[in-house]
């Protein structure tokens, strides 16, 4: 007999159907902490390894595969480990707080190669730093995605939290890349005065300060968002078996498509990370367009933010993530076949694609959300942490292709490393050619392939609707009635 029943919201079934502004901007500033970690070496430590610690490209680009795949395992152990928790602060907001020091100092070793080590023990040391802090960040980072599943079932204040998440990624971008760009661009002008040593040690400098800066920034933030957030959502068991786990995933057809489409959009968005500092320095002319670049890409964010619950009111996630794989193919295309030196036109392809990665990103959040609740209505269990973990998994690997694909990209097309003798060399047009490719031509092909295989998606906002207020009706009928941080009470 199904317990289906139509609702509109505000549901008193549903928890969390008015969240506080305060928890909205808490949540925000979770992203904006993990973002000054993840984003840095997103954006720069291919740039940092080649550049400063003077690694050969095709050797990070073999780095960046194996550790990132490394980084997927770490996930699902994240997430295990979550699904596993419960404390009187809940599941997910003790690994926020405990967790945010060790990742954002693991962050300051990561970009702090020390020069005196020889060309192999500099590679040893990147593997290892990079491979610690990827666990670190999946101890973080799982448990602030998943947080969001429990702090709400409403689809409108989801999309507030993705939304705000959304802002908070982008501010940390922004304050980033204007952190270090200009000051880079300063002292590759003062090259000619410059010897080779001391053009790294100045560069080296930069980093340092900056991750240091982070450690006290972002645990504020990260404090904050463990403060101000609260888990609410109703779950039976507090904690959730391996077997039940594995039930719960396998059953789940919406998380399959969404981790399937998710996985070539992902591709691109992550070779186009490792790849903008390279187009600026070599395409536009100076590294220092990359806070442009940035700017356009976090403005375009920062703009849409406000407007993404209205968005998903009016269309749906489904929609939204579908649809805007068309601007990023455009922009893609468009961005490709502009030539060297126009920066005006390049700025205005880059924001048309950068809007619609930038809401695919965000959205998807949203949607893996909501596949916790389809697989709680199959199952009967809520498994926050193992969903976003397979969710995450996805987007580690990816990570690692794409970062590989970037740096992999540059080797084929013969690009230069930075050396003690020649710190700035230049570089062949193939390499130029190939930071191209990377940056406008692939993010348009695996888009394509994207938005076809997500056509089979099949939890539309009005599907997730009945399946939410059933599983609901279903708790309520056993008796289960209050939710609170440390699980419900029957």
């Amino acid at each position: 007999m199904s317990l289906s029943i139509k609702y509109v919201e505000p549901n008193p079934l549903i928890a969390g159907d008015r969240l506080t502004k305060r928890s909205v901007v808490g949540y925000g500033l979770g992203d904006f902490a993990g973002n000054l970690a993840f984003t840095l070496g997103t954006a720069f430590l291919l740039y940092y390894y080649t550049n400063v610690a003077g690694i050969s490209a095709a050797a990070v680009g073999t780095m960046f595969l194996v550790v990132r795949l490394w980084d997927a395992v770490a996930d699902t152990f994240a997430g295990r480990l979550v699904d596993r928790t419960m404390t009187r602060w809940g599941k997910f907001r003790p690994f926020i707080l405990f967790g945010a020091v060790p990742l954002l100092f693991l962050s300051f070793l990561t970009f702090h190669v020390p020069s005196t080590l020889s060309s192999s023990n500099k590679l040893l040391y990147a593997y290892l730093t990079y491979a610690v802090l990827g666990l670190a960040y999946s101890l973080v980072n799982i448990p602030y995605g998943a947080l969001a599943s429990a702090m709400t079932q409403s689809i409108h204040q989801r999309a507030k939290l993705v939304a705000s998440r959304f802002f908070g990624a982008a501010v940390g971008g922004i304050v980033l890349t204007y952190l270090i760009a200009p000051r880079i661009s300063a002292i590759r002008k003062q090259k000619g005065s410059l010897s080779a040593a001391a053009y790294q040690e100045k560069a080296q400098t930069i980093f340092t300060q900056t991750t240091v800066a982070f450690i006290v920034i972002g645990t504020l933030a990260y404090f904050l968002t463990f403060y101000l957030c609260r888990e609410q959502v109703v779950r039976t068991t507090p904690k959730v078996s391996l077997r039940e786990t594995i039930d719960t995933l396998k059953s789940n057809k919406p998380l399959g498509y969404l981790c399937a489409a998710s996985f070539f959009y992902l591709i691109g968005l992550f070779a186009v990370g490792g790849a903008s500092a390279y187009y600026a320095q070599y395409v536009m002319g100076d590294i220092s367009w990359l806070g442009p670049i940035t700017l356009v890409n976090a403005g375009t964010s920062i703009v849409l933010a406000p407007v993404i619950p209205r968005l998903v009111d009016r269309f749906g996630k489904k929609q939204i993530f579908q649809y805007c794989g068309i601007l990023t193919m455009l922009g893609g295309l468009a961005l490709f076949l502009t030539p060297a030196g126009l920066a005006v036109p390049a700025l205005l392809f880059l924001a048309i694609k950068g809007a619609g990665a930038a809401l695919i990103n965000t959205i998807m959040f949203g949607l893996e959300a909501d596949t916790v609740e389809y697989g709680e209505w199959q199952t009967g269990k809520r498994s926050e942490g193992s969903t976003y973990a397979i969710f995450s998994f996805t987007r580690k690997i990816t990570q690692s292709i794409g970062g590989a694909v970037g740096a992999w990209a540059l080797a084929i097309g013969g690009y230069l490393s930075a050396s003690k003798s020649v710190p700035n060399p230049i570089q062949p047009d193939s390499a130029i050619w190939s930071i191209r490719v990377t940056i406008g031509l692939l993010p348009a092909v695996v888009a394509l392939i994207a938005m076809v295989i997500f056509r089979k998606y099949p939890l539309t906002d009005a599907r997730f609707k009945e399946i939410r207020n059933e599983t609901e009706l279903r708790k309520r009928a056993e008796g289960y009635l209050v939710a609170s941080d440390g699980g419900s009470i029957d």
